[in-house]
Order: structure tokens, then C-alpha cells, then sequence
């Protein structure tokens, strides 16, 4: 019997919780329509107006994709040491350098996207503290808002790493991950990271080094001669002892630049034969259509939203309605019950 009352109760609640919202109903849809058409409009102005004066601008974002090569257990130590010596290693063993599950330049990659000097890198070469007028603490405010539109992601599986930024210039965006990229193929040869392309490239400059010593020590020669053909009275041995120290110095620079030309041709195809440890699988692109915002979605959260706030005020206002019609309850509440 009292199961039966029990199920009679509830469907009485249930009942009577129809009875408000039908009681309330031109409420309910009054304020959820308005809330819809509001944030319809809201969302129209926004993508009419321009993008530096919207309050809801469209964001584009650009992407680069890199695959990191994960170093061998041989050379751990050396990565380790370089990060010593480059002011790092203090964060060695944060990204497991040395640890059982060995080193790797991903994390490091993640890291990287973290650090002030990127953030600097980023503002000094895009002029941020002048792009958006900042005036109080400029250098730490430029940080924040660059960190607030650079996302840098690492996929553990495939070792895939992945930066962006955003922007609501699509080709801001693009310019500041290009950037990125550069800085973190700069960053890695600096590190000593990928040690033959660092070789390659410190070979490549001593050569044009060398060369450049060559020519310059055939001008002085070329110079000595005219200088002997124009001057009769010219001390002869002195001209010969220097014609020969010329030529000497010219023989020796030749022979090292043909040691380091052999070196070269050796490392280059050294360099094409590995995988670098950096390499880019993705450039980024200025993106044609924007990441956010969803207005679509927006529209519908904002909308269900209303809907249910309106829905929580009708059974509050029934409430309130109940209790004034009660002299029980209103004396409860007043505290005059006796």
C-alpha cells in the first residue's frame, strides 16, 4: 500500500513540475528566444567588423610539423654535456637525459617552446612591443601574450613534433611559426646537436675563409711585381725574399684549401646519407580558413543555456509564489511558527 501511495506521489511531482513549466511557459520561451536572436546578432557584428576591432575576431592558425630524432644511448653523455655547457642542465633530468627511458631532443623540442629566449627571439624579430602598443612591463607582457598564441604539442609515439601560432592574421601567423622553425634548426646546430651538419657548415666557412686569403695573397703578390717593374733601383734581394714568402704562404694556403675541400665533399655526403636530427615533414602554410571561433557552437551553448536558466527561475518563482500563498511555510521562514 505504501509503494502504491509512494509511486502516486511521484506522479503527482512529476505532474506538477509540467504544470509550471506550462505555467511559465511564455516566459521560458520569451527569454530563450531573446537569448538566441542576442547572440546571433552578437555573432554577425563580430564577423562583420574588422578583425583588429571585433570583440569575437576570427583566429587563424599556422602549423609546422618536425620529426625529432631520438639521440642513441651512446650519445647521452654528449647530449647531456652540451646542455651543461649551454646553461641547461638543470632541466637534463626533467626531460630524462641520463634516466632509464633514455634522452630525448623531443622534449627537449617542448622545452624549448617555453623558454624566454624564444619568446624574445619572437618579439625582437616581429617588433610585438610596437605591433600591439604596449606600454607597461613591454618585455613581459609581449612574453605573455606570445605564449598565450603558441602552442607546441609532442605525439610520444610517432616522436612528431608540433608547433603553431595563432593570430588573426592569417599570415602574421604563418611568418612567427616559419620563424619558429628556423629558430629551433639554429638552436639544435648550437646545441651541437646534429654535430655533422655543424661540421659541414664550420668547414663551409673556414673555405671561404681560405679562399679569401688566397686572393688576397695574390694581390700582394701581383702588387710586388709592379712594383719591381716600375722601380729599377728597388732592393733586389729583399723583393725576392718577400716574392718567395708569398708564394710559400700561397702554396700552404692552396694545400689547406684543398684538405678542407676534400673534407667538405666527405661530409656532405656524410650529411645526405643520415637523417638530420631535425627535420620538417610539414612547412606551415597561411591558413585559408580559421580555427576559432565557433559561432555556430556558441550560439547553441548560449541558446540551452537560457533555455535552462529560465526553466530554474520558473520553479523559483512557483516557489516563491507557494510560500506567500502558504501561512505555515511563511511563518516557518519568519521564524514565528509556534
Amino acid at each position: 500500500m505504501s509503494a502504491q501511495s509512494q509511486e502516486k506521489n511521484d506522479e503527482i511531482s512529476l505532474l506538477d513540475l509540467f504544470v509550471v513549466v506550462f505555467k511559465y511557459k511564455k516566459m521560458i520561451i520569451l527569454t530563450t528566444v531573446c537569448a538566441a536572436v542576442f547572440i546571433l546578432i552578437y555573432s554577425v557584428i563580430s564577423l562583420m567588423l574588422p578583425p583588429e576591432k571585433s570583440f569575437l575576431p576570427n583566429v587563424y592558425k599556422s602549423t609546422a610539423l618536425m620529426l625529432i630524432k631520438t639521440p642513441s644511448a651512446s650519445s647521452a653523455g654528449g647530449l647531456s654535456s652540451k646542455l651543461e655547457s649551454s646553461g641547461l642542465g638543470d632541466i637534463a633530468s626533467l626531460m630524462g637525459f641520463g634516466g632509464a627511458s633514455g634522452p630525448s631532443y623531443s622534449k627537449l623540442a617542448a622545452f624549448l617552446a617555453t623558454t624566454n629566449s624564444l619568446l624574445d627571439a619572437i618579439t625582437e624579430e616581429f617588433n610585438i612591443i610596437e605591433k600591439y602598443k604596449i606600454e607597461k612591463n613591454p618585455k613581459t607582457n609581449a612574453r605573455k601574450i606570445i605564449s598565450r598564441n603558441l602552442k607546441a604539442a609532442l605525439d610520444e609515439k610517432t616522436g612528431v613534433f608540433a608547433i603553431s601560432y595563432e593570430d588573426i592574421d592569417p599570415e602574421f601567423a604563418k611568418n612567427v611559426t616559419s620563424f619558429c622553425v628556423k629558430y629551433y634548426d639554429n638552436k639544435f646546430m648550437e646545441l651541437g646537436l646534429d654535430p655533422d651538419k655543424l661540421e659541414k657548415e664550420n668547414v663551409e666557412a673556414a673555405i671561404a675563409t681560405c679562399l679569401n686569403d688566397i686572393k688576397t695573397i695574390k694581390l700582394k703578390i701581383q702588387q710586388l711585381e709592379e712594383r719591381t717593374a716600375y722601380n729599377y733601383s728597388a732592393n733586389i734581394s729583399e723583393i725576392a725574399t718577400e716574392s718567395e714568402h708569398l708564394r710559400m704562404e700561397l702554396e700552404t694556403q692552396k694545400n689547406i684549401y684543398s684538405q678542407l675541400k676534400i673534407k667538405f665533399e666527405i661530409l656532405k655526403i656524410k650529411v645526405s646519407s643520415e637523417h638530420p636530427v631535425l627535420q620538417v615533414i610539414e612547412y606551415p602554410e597561411v591558413p585559408e580558413s580559421k580555427s576559432k571561433p565557433s559561432r555556430g557552437m556558441l550560439c547553441i551553448i548560449v541558446t540551452f543555456t537560457a533555455f535552462l536558466l529560465s526553466l530554474f527561475m520558473a520553479f523559483v518563482l512557483n516557489a516563491v509564489k507557494n510560500i506567500k500563498n502558504d501561512p505555515e511555510a511563511l511563518a516557518k521562514l519568519k521564524g514565528t511558527e509556534k
